[in-house]
């Protein structure tokens, strides 16, 4: 007959063999393949340590992007290409600060810092990004009079960049966003890419947010209600 001690050592064996699937042995990792692109969302100077609209911790999001970079045959990024004077900077509304917002024809804007201007150094993309491979980059935010988040739509909702339809003339089915920041231009891009009709992932570690009354949890909010898919880079099954 069994004792006790026998008993409860084997209703451990038990209990641990039934949570052994969830709660010692990762899930399998994701391999990106033909159908899937990683775009890369506004990894520039503006927005990194120095910049004039510096998101914390931006930096580090450079050789997480690197990494998982090399597991995607596709990768597109995109860059903030403002105007002078564009609309959505606060220089440009009188009595206007700096994260403070606006209505403007389109909606809410918030006011930001001069940033991205067109053909300066803040616009440019980080020197320490290495994805020798990318084949396409987005500009947006160019039109003076409306500002651009999203890598899909500009902020008017009905402007589109054309990136939906190059990912579809490419037969690509999925996306994994990264980038900067997590609750604007990342988060924005994710929301239309699902609106697009695109399987989205956003990789919660190759992103930084910027986080401004409360903009970070509604991001993420809206993000899972919409049925994107938050992740891990490690998730994300390293390139052969």
């Amino acid at each position: 007959m069994l004792d006790r001690r026998q008993i409860l050592a084997m209703l451990g064996t038990t209990a641990l063999a039934t949570l052994a699937p969830t709660a010692l042995f990762a899930a399998s990792s994701i391999k990106p393949d033909e159908a899937s692109a990683l775009l890369v969302i506004d990894v520039q100077n503006c927005f990194l340590p120095g910049g004039s609209l510096a998101v914390k911790e931006g930096e580090q999001v450079v050789p997480v992007i690197n990494k998982i970079s090399k597991a995607f045959a596709n990768v597109v990024m995109t860059q903030d290409w403002h105007t002078p004077g564009h609309i959505s900077f606060a220089s440009v509304h009188s009595g206007k600060k700096p994260f403070e917002t606006v209505d403007l024809p389109y909606g809410k804007q918030v006011l930001w810092p001069d940033h991205c201007v067109q053909g300066t150094d803040g616009a440019a993309l980080s020197k320490d990004l290495a994805i020798p491979h990318a084949e396409l980059i987005i500009r947006k935010g160019f039109h003076k009079d409306v500002d651009s988040y999203s890598a899909f739509l500009e902020a008017d909702g009905k402007t589109s960049t054309g990136l939906a339809g190059y990912l579809k003339a490419r037969k690509i089915k999925r996306v994994f966003v990264a980038g900067l920041a997590t609750d604007f231009c990342v988060a924005w891009t994710a929301l239309d890419a699902r609106k697009a009709g695109f399987e989205v992932y956003v990789v919660e570690d190759a992103c930084r947010g910027i986080d401004t009354q409360g903009s970070l949890a509604k991001a993420w909010a809206d993000m899972a209600k919409a049925g994107v898919k938050r992740i891990q880079s490690a998730d994300i099954a390293a390139s052969a």
